[in-house]
């Protein structure tokens, strides 16, 4: 149960060791990280054309192709990659890495520690500054000074930001989705009630479990949590309705029971903490006299888009960075919520055509 570990088969994957120590943020230090990572096309011999997608909570470095040994899911942005795509592969090298604190291949709280035991509750807090620094330490063993546009929906859409302010001279262009320039109060309860039912489950030990012996009772309560502000109530009244199945169970929650029971066959409770903690701590104005001078910094052509039935990032977020970047708010229309990032991919895909058809 859970994620990726050292012996399952590599799938896509490709594996860069980062040596350290690797210093973090909110203090502490790695010995050193692992990246896993994905990519397809051909780097051009100058660098310029390559492209970094940036994964949300649940995702990972397999942003499409089946599933197979190695990835238990299809990749979870099909449509959006490949010859003549938005992101063409014949034109671009796409690359996405599994995030520091991740349970897909890069080093987080199932990987072996030092004493080859894993590092469980160990395992030291993150930010998304940290994680950032980790991804730009692959980019350059890649041979990547400048991305040609940095993509991100969501959590990856915090990376995708923090690329733009920290390091604004290595990145070309920016497509912003479904995100905030900050965490809100309304996001944090909603991940730290998530976090609190991962911890009621007996069986999280303080965050040191056996693989077989995961709290997977309680990251499934987490996944129900947040997978009811990932729809619109719109869209779950229109499926669902208040039908009850042959088995006893309203049919929204069989819904939900699914997507419980499938999470857990791929994401370590572990990195759920650590990942949801770090999108708490989400502050692109920190260290840097808040927002607006934060994004005062970025220098690359963006285009930042919501979804208009939202309820987790709703517009008003993506609308403040829209206005303190100098650029219009792109709506996208959908009835799926904050999920509507990843299933409108034409609509998505339209709007990053055109953003890199401006930018190369």
């Amino acid at each position: 149960m859970g994620g990726w570990v050292e012996g399952d088969p590599p799938g896509n994957r490709r594996f860069l060791d980062l040596p350290g120590p690797f210093l973090l943020e909110r203090g502490g230090s790695l010995p050193g990280v692992r990246v896993a990572y994905e990519s397809w096309g051909v780097l051009d011999e100058d660098g310029g054309n390559a492209v970094l997608v940036e994964h949300a909570l649940t995702g990972d470095s397999h942003v499409i192709g089946p599933a197979g040994p190695g990835h238990p899911t299809a990749g979870w942005w099909d449509g959006l990659i490949g010859p003549g795509l938005a992101l063409d592969t014949d034109r671009f090298f796409v690359v996405c890495a599994n995030v520091l604190g991740g349970c897909q291949g890069t080093t987080g709280p199932s990987s072996s520690a030092p004493d080859d035991g894993p590092w469980g509750s160990r395992f030291p807090e993150v930010t998304v500054a940290d994680q950032v620094r980790v991804e730009i330490a692959l980019a350059d063993a890649l041979g990547i000074g400048r991305w040609a546009c940095v993509v991100g929906g969501s959590m990856g859409g915090m990376r995708a930001l923090e690329w733009a302010v920290a390091v604004p001279e290595r990145v070309a262009s920016l497509f912003f989705l479904a995100s905030g320039a900050v965490a809100t109060a309304d996001q944090i309860g909603t991940q730290t009630t998530q976090q609190a039912a991962i911890r009621a489950d007996p069986r999280w030990a303080g965050g040191d479990y056996p693989p077989d012996q995961a709290p997977v009772d309680g990251l499934g309560v987490a996944r129900r949590i947040a997978h009811l502000t990932y729809r619109s109530a719109v869209e779950l009244g229109e499926r669902f309705g208040t039908t009850v199945q042959d088995d006893g169970r309203f049919a929204v929650a069989s819904y939900l029971d699914h997507h419980a029971d499938k999470l857990a066959g791929r994401v370590d409770a572990g990195s759920y903490m650590v990942l949801t903690e770090a999108m708490n701590t989400w502050d692109v104005g920190r260290g840097r006299g808040g927002v607006a001078a934060a994004l005062a910094r970025v220098t690359a052509r963006a285009v930042v888009a919501g979804v208009d039935s939202d309820r987790l990032y709703p517009l008003e977020l993506q609308q403040q960075v829209a206005d303190l970047l100098g650029v219009p708010l792109q709506v996208i229309e959908s009835p799926y919520g904050h999920d509507g990032f990843l299933i409108e991919v034409a609509a998505v895909g339209s709007l990053l055509r055109a953003l890199l058809e401006e930018t190369t």
